[in-house]
């Protein structure tokens, strides 16, 4: 290993712990809801909108337009996520609360003006969504389905031993540099440079599926690196319309040494993703923006594979390039944004957004999607004051309407079967400052 990654390996899961995982967008896997303080008003429906400097986590070339500021926030997430198996007629029918309930989000950017045509910044912001914790068992010794690494201990929800859950955060960090092409058009890029980190724990009933039975749960934290890019383009058309569009490259990361056996190809890629976005100004007050998004689940193994490939017998081992995933399809997304400028020191902005779960309610899926809920919908609300000429305050309020997901176990084959069920509720309260020069 060489010096630098020595550092790294030391320095990052520091850094990394900064940004505990959350829930995640509506349809929208663990991606957040949107990046910096006024996505996170809007819905994430900014592909479009200027205003802050997170430009890089949306669309590179819109820094041509934030001017010299810096930007910084906290965000409180509070997801309440259930889970519940019943209908087996088996002592494992039983259900459970996720311990991890509160969670402190930063995240950060700068942009600097160095003349009329070019922009450089920074973008600081992770990922997550698959933090789960489930204390809870059946209360019934020697229930569990892997007694060689259990013993009598009584099964939890995925049938090991202890508490069961998964724990992913992705931190990204993205240098942005944006060139005016000409009075409208603009085009921006920003390599992608992300650190993962991730821990699974009572796991142990998929160990004697895997390739690497040792690597698969509850051997601590695991750090993983890897390289991407985001490439953008922004026009202001006249004074009325302007549109966006976004696109970032699959991000491809290392192996995680520790959990090889977990993840199909031992690996956790970051999928492809692009947007395209418009923003209207009816009036001069109000501006309102419309989002599509996709998102290329289906080209990650580890997300795209059915939850039964390795439960079934014969089928290929766990943490093979076929073992089993969550069974995520791509999907697309919309969201639409308002803002309304109260006064010339008060904007007011709403946002709801919409997309499919990644996966359906089939065998094939529902079992390893307790670990990772995702709500159809989600609302927000917020406003940016700007008591003085060079600062400004943000407040943004999410709301991830509550849905319960269910279908049937993927543990039929192992004699336990019947329905399993997660309903998560999230609530989100985001504070921001900023420096505008």
């Amino acid at each position: 290993m060489t010096h630098f990654s020595k550092l790294a390996g030391n320095l990052l899961p520091f850094l990394i712990g900064l940004l505990a995982s959350h829930a995640s967008i509506a349809g929208g896997g663990y991606f957040a809801l949107g990046y910096g303080p006024i996505a996170r008003q809007m819905g994430g429906a900014t592909t479009a909108v200027t205003g802050d400097a997170f430009a890089g986590a949306s669309n590179p070339a819109k820094l041509i337009a934030a001017g010299n500021r810096t930007d910084a926030g906290i965000e409180l997430f509070l997801p309440s996520r259930t889970v519940k198996r019943y209908g087996s007629g088996t002592p494992h029918d039983f259900e459970s609360t996720s311990r991890n309930s509160v969670f402190l989000i930063p995240e950060f950017a700068y942009s600097r003006q160095l003349n009329k045509n070019l922009a450089v910044g920074v973008t600081f912001y992770g990922n997550g969504g698959l933090n789960t914790e489930y204390r809870d068992d059946t209360g019934v010794a020697g229930t569990n389905f892997n007694p060689a690494e259990c013993g009598a201990a009584a099964a939890n929800i995925l049938l090991g031993c202890g508490k069961a859950g998964f724990d992913l955060t992705q931190l990204v960090l993205a240098p942005t540099v944006a060139w005016r092409i000409n009075d409208q058009h603009s085009l921006g890029v920003s390599p992608l440079i992300v650190a993962q980190r991730f821990e699974s724990y009572g796991l142990q009933a998929f160990a004697p599926l895997s390739k690497y039975p040792d690597k698969v749960t509850n051997n601590g934290h695991d750090v993983a690196f890897g390289f991407g890019v985001r490439v953008g383009w922004y026009a202001e058309f006249n004074h009325w319309l302007s549109a966006g569009i976004g696109y970032s490259s699959k991000v491809y990361m290392q192996e995680f040494n520790r959990y090889e056996g977990m993840f199909a190809e031992g690996s956790f890629d970051i999928p492809a993703n692009y947007s395209i976005g418009l923003a209207l100004r009816p009036s001069q007050n109000w501006l309102v923006s419309l989002d599509l998004q996709r998102i290329e689940f289906g080209e990650v193994n580890a997300l795209s594979n059915g939850v039964l490939n390795s439960l079934t017998p014969g089928g290929p081992a766990q943490g093979s390039a076929g073992g089993s995933g969550f069974n995520w399809h791509s999907r697309n997304n919309f969201r639409i944004g308002v803002a309304y400028d109260w006064s010339p020191t008060l904007t007011l902005r709403g946002g709801f957004a919409y997309g499919k779960r990644p996966n359906d309610e089939s065998i094939n899926s529902v079992t390893f999607n307790l670990l990772a809920p995702n709500p159809h919908r989600a609302y927000s609300l917020g406003l940016t004051w700007q008591p003085q000429q060079k600062h400004e305050l943000h407040i943004a309020l999410g709301h991830f309407v509550e849905q319960t997901y269910r279908g049937p176990s993927a543990t039929a084959g192992l004699g336990v079967g019947g329905t399993e069920q997660i309903t998560p509720h999230v609530e989100m309260i985001m504070i921001a400052w900023s420096w505008k020069r």
